[in-house]
């Protein structure tokens, strides 16, 4: 089970932050440049679409932001997105076009795709969500192992090292998680899977398959 590339997960025509990836080769490489990517497109934005608002927030016209809904930069939240009552963006953050970040959600360090669900009570830290992925209710990505080392991404017999010390989840395009499902530490999830509710994620888990528990990985059908 070796870990899924870019390529493998991701459609890059449904993300405004297309042009980050290039050169990559996995996705957690994104991640420490994240803000100066936000910071440098967020100029470039056609002010016709996004207005600028607070410092080195750009929030698309078309988008609802709720007025409890804390925000701060750098941010990019694309067209038709919606950000709902007390959801607390800590920055580093691009929310894609038709997302949702839904109540007493936290984001910090993120790339949502387009139509990426976050709706209720859930923390997404240095993490890429895939093109309508969907964490349910009270699901959480752990970016930070409880040892404090760096973070290694583990598949059957195949460990990367990311020089990370905080590295959340991957999840490719069209994943479905859970209600209350943990992403432990450099969880890789492949496009189209989907993972039990209540579930306890580590490693790599391939693509069009259902993660039912530790062990017990099978694909579709």
């Amino acid at each position: 089970m070796k870990c899924a590339n870019i390529e493998e997960l991701y459609d890059l025509r449904e993300t405004i932050a297309a042009d980050l990836f290039a050169g990559a080769v996995y996705p957690w490489e994104l991640l420490p440049r994240i803000h100066d990517f936000i910071l440098e497109l967020g100029e470039k934005l056609d002010p016709e679409i996004y207005e600028k608002k607070g410092e080195n927030i750009w929030i698309a016209k078309s988008a609802k932001v709720a007025p409890t809904a804390c925000l701060n930069g750098p941010l990019i939240v694309d067209e038709d997105a919606e950000i709902r009552h007390c959801a607390f963006v800590r920055g580093n953050a691009i929310v894609g076009k038709g997302a949702v970040v839904g109540n007493s959600t936290e984001l910090k360090n993120v790339i949502l795709f387009n139509k990426v669900q976050v709706p209720h009570y859930n923390y997404v830290g240095d993490s890429i969500l895939g093109y309508k992925a969907h964490m349910g209710a009270g699901s959480i990505t752990s970016n930070v192992k409880s040892d404090k080392t760096l973070v290694v991404i583990k598949g059957d017999g195949d460990q990367i090292p990311t020089g990370l010390k905080k590295v959340g989840a991957m999840l490719g395009d069209r994943v479905e998680v859970g209600c209350n499902s943990v992403l432990n530490p450099g969880t890789v999830i492949g496009r189209d899977s989907n993972v039990y509710p209540t579930s306890m994620v580590r490693g790599v888990v391939p693509g069009n398959s259902i993660f039912k528990k530790t062990g017990e990985v099978v694909q579709k059908k």
